[in-house]
């Protein structure tokens, strides 16, 4: 393993530093679909979705990381990913991600219920919750946890 070739990565929010470290490789949902970047890929900028990233670290251990949107830019020798918000998947609460489902899918009723509406902001907010939601299953997943 010796040999393997790393990436400096780090994840970051406005309000703090979710994950710095070097990886092997980082699984990111952008605006274009899922990308995978590993060491020596081409430098690139792009938008990313809410959904959920795979990060395989050096210690052979898989963290999973929920992102709401944001950027990711890949340099020679490191992956910078600037997120509106991202939680570890073991740091996020079953119990508060069905609430604000919940409340995301009322909003969602509740703007379907007028003339005209607008449900971009609504989805959005959605789909953050799915996004979390999915992040937290595929840890459980691969931690072997019910």
């Amino acid at each position: 393993m010796a040999d393997r070739k790393i990436i400096k990565f780090e994840i970051v929010t406005p309000e703090r530093t979710v994950f710095k470290q070097e990886v092997f490789q980082v699984t990111v949902p952008t605006q274009s679909g899922e990308i995978t970047v590993l060491p020596d890929h081409i430098p690139l900028v792009s938008i990313l979705k809410p959904g959920v990233l795979e990060i395989k670290t050096v210690d052979q251990e898989t963290e999973i990381i929920s992102v709401s949107g944001g950027f990711i830019e890949v340099l020679r020798d490191k992956i910078v990913i600037l997120a509106d918000t991202a939680e570890r998947a073991q740091e996020l609460d079953e119990n508060i991600i069905a609430e604000a489902r919940r409340r995301a899918e009322v909003s969602k009723e509740e703007a379907m219920s007028q003339d005209n509406y607008d449900l971009s902001a609504v989805a959005a907010k959605l789909e953050i919750e799915v996004a979390r939601e999915r992040a937290l299953h595929k840890w459980r997943k691969l931690k072997n946890i019910k």
